[in-house]
């Protein structure tokens, strides 16, 4: 393998995602293996226009495998939007000898790389780090695990209530644009309906649905929503129709948020984490550029940045027809 860099840097931008930390240290310990300098950008694209960098080394990301969120930190950017705020990105990154950088993040994190690169021809590997598994070119994003087990958990515990009080739970899970966590999350745990934006239910039909519920004999059920389901203007709104339109059920709403994104990486999301970021560094090494990198049927395998934002994630037909099977 010819190292043709000294020296690369590693940010995380966007919203944080369990198993960014384990990303980081990958990447860090890879550029030790290699013999190679690596550099923190703190605060994502904003701190890549400030110069607010930090060298490390193996023993910098020492017991963070196991630690949510980002030790980088996360923030938006506005300023590096605007032209004259990558132009002052580019000159921090030549004073620091940086020739190359790893992007963790999502589609927003990636867009700006694929900018930066395209005026300043400054190699640029993504990663993939968000919880919902939204990105084209991986079936799984770094995040996406350890949120589905963190709401599986949250729904399993909102059943003992659901049952106890013989009452309809409306869960909000995080998906504005993707159902991928509603989806699984809500068959892994049994719930009666699953609302996700890619499949528009009609308020009719999900109003037949609870009736033939409560007519097999079920004094308690849970729908999961996405937050970007098209069903309704939100949840509580929805929540208030039913309630209105079937007298027989007490309804009420539980909404996660950012609870999912947070807590201790799941074992899957850390080896996804470590088989990434060393990949992302060997592309660099290998003078490969503006590429994000994926698991593809548990192979890594690279994608154009371009491709991996605008392309389309598709939703699990077939999921979707076993759990339309598994609400009877």
């Amino acid at each position: 393998m010819t190292k043709k860099m000294k020296k690369i840097g590693v940010m995380t931008s966007g919203g944080d995602a369990p198993g960014m930390n384990a990303a980081i240290r990958a990447i860090v310990r890879a550029c030790t293996y290699y013999n190679i300098e690596c550099v923190g950008i703190y605060r994502g694209y904003q701190g890549l226009i400030e110069g607010d960098f930090v060298n490390l080394n193996a023993r910098s990301v020492s017991n963070i495998i196991n630690r949510g969120g980002t030790i980088l930190k996360s923030a938006r950017s506005k300023e590096f939007m605007t032209k004259e705020g990558r132009a002052k990105a580019y000159e921090n990154l030549k004073r620091a000898e940086i020739d190359g950088i790893v992007l963790i993040g999502g589609d927003g994190t990636f867009t700006g790389g694929m900018i930066f690169n395209e005026e300043y021809n400054f190699p640029c590997i993504g990663v993939p780090g968000t919880i919902d598994n939204d990105i084209f070119g991986t079936n799984y994003t770094i995040g996406y695990d350890t949120a589905l087990n963190t709401v599986v958990q949250a729904i399993d515990k909102i059943r003992d209530t659901a049952s106890s009080h013989n009452r309809l739970f409306f869960v909000e899970v995080m998906g504005r644009d993707a159902g991928f966590i509603a989806l699984n999350a809500g068959v892994g745990a049994g719930a009666e309906e699953i609302l996700i934006p890619e499949e528009n239910m009609g308020l009719d039909r999900l109003l037949e649905s609870l009736k033939r519920t409560k007519r097999s004999g079920k004094s308690s059920s849970i729908v999961v929503i996405a937050e970007g389901d098209k069903i309704g203007k939100n949840v509580f709104e929805l929540a208030n129709y039913v309630e209105e339109n079937l007298k027989q059920y007490e309804v009420r709403v539980s909404v996660l948020g950012h609870m999912q994104r947070g807590g201790s990486p799941s074992c899957f999301d850390r080896v996804l984490a470590s088989r990434l970021g060393v990949k992302a560094v060997e592309l660099l090494l290998d003078g490969k550029s503006n590429v994000m990198v994926g698991l593809v049927n548990n192979k890594v395998e690279t994608t154009e940045l371009e491709l991996a934002v605008k392309g389309h994630h598709a939703i699990n037909k077939e999921l979707i027809r076993v759990s339309d099977m598994m609400s009877i």
